[in-house]
């Protein structure tokens, strides 16, 4: 007789797009317009242990994914304790523990995974977008042989996968993360940046939070942070608005000190020969130093502010 599975997820979560990651989803801009989904996915809230252990305790639960932090729902940091609480639990109930490090892995928070910071050790570990570089797609599922070797050579797999140009990308970038100290250099120039957006004023951005170089500011909700998004673009600094009020910086790794606190103060700007568009119009590029970034949001925000009165 066959049992019904179910895998468990916390609310907020962010998978990706195909009709598994979107069955997991409770944002109804990624789920919306979608279906049918694949059943036996339950969702709880995340960092709760309470809930994860209520919703394990079925011992038809085959596994607990989670993010380490959340990255779109707006880089939320659990509370220390709760990945040990999470591996606690998983192994008390039989359950593998998944770890999904696609954003927060590979030096991005300080550590070369973000789960290292509690150091616990998932049954299984997702990795991708900064694995290649960003030179070349690649993703992979790390894990021991007593749950790899379930699946058989031949049973599974997709007609790309195992791709040797990703592959000898992933090596290159594994590679120059270790020669370069860019996972011990995202956590000292991630001191730096959380030191400069805590001097935020607290009546425009209401909290600040992240690890390494995984940031983000909550901004009041009279403001539309797609806005100031756009409007930080065109003063010089790259940003990701989720949620309508919360915005994610991710800044090279291999940013340096000399650029975080250049005593020249200001923006360095760099124009391009490449005509953009029709008009032919140079395009700006604009590097900007962190210690400046909190008086691009200042400006930007006083700036849009300005606009709605």
């Amino acid at each position: 007789m066959m049992f019904p599975i179910q895998v468990v997820f916390a609310e907020n979560n962010f998978w990706g797009r195909s009709i598994s990651a979107i069955s997991a989803s409770t944002d109804p801009e990624s789920y919306g317009g979608f279906g049918p989904f694949v059943p036996g996915f339950e969702t709880i809230p995340y960092d709760d242990l309470k809930a994860l252990e209520k919703a394990i305790s079925d011992p038809n639960t085959a596994a607990f994914m989670v993010e380490p932090i959340q990255g779109e729902a707006g880089v939320v940091v659990p509370r220390d304790g709760y990945l040990k609480g999470v591996q606690e639990l998983c192994k008390k109930y039989n359950v593998l523990f998944i770890a999904d490090e696609v954003q927060s892995g590979l030096g991005r928070t300080g550590e070369l995974l973000a789960h290292y910071h509690e150091g616990v050790r998932p049954d299984l570990v997702i990795l991708g977008k900064a694995l290649s570089g960003g030179v070349y797609p690649a993703s992979a599922v790390l894990c021991d042989d007593h749950v790899m070797l379930v699946i058989r050579p031949g049973q599974h797999g997709s007609t790309y996968g195992g791709n040797p140009v990703a592959c000898r990308a992933a090596i290159e970038a594994l590679k120059v993360i270790d020669d370069e100290g860019l996972v011990q250099n995202s956590a000292a120039m991630g001191k730096l940046l959380m030191s400069k957006l805590q001097t935020l004023p607290k009546d425009v951005v209401t909290m600040v939070r992240g690890r390494g170089l995984f940031c983000a500011i909550v901004i009041n909700p009279k403001f539309d942070a797609w806005k100031v998004c756009n409007r930080l673009l065109h003063n010089g600094l790259l940003s990701k608005n989720t949620h309508g009020d919360i915005i994610r910086f991710t800044p090279p790794l291999c940013i340096n000190k000399e650029q975080v606190s250049d005593d020249r103060g200001g923006f360095r700007h760099h124009h391009s020969d490449h005509p953009r568009g029709r008009g032919g119009d140079r395009h700006r590029l604009i590097a900007v130093q962190i210690e400046e970034a909190s008086d691009i949001i200042i400006r930007t925000i006083q700036e849009v502010a300005a606009e709605h009165k």
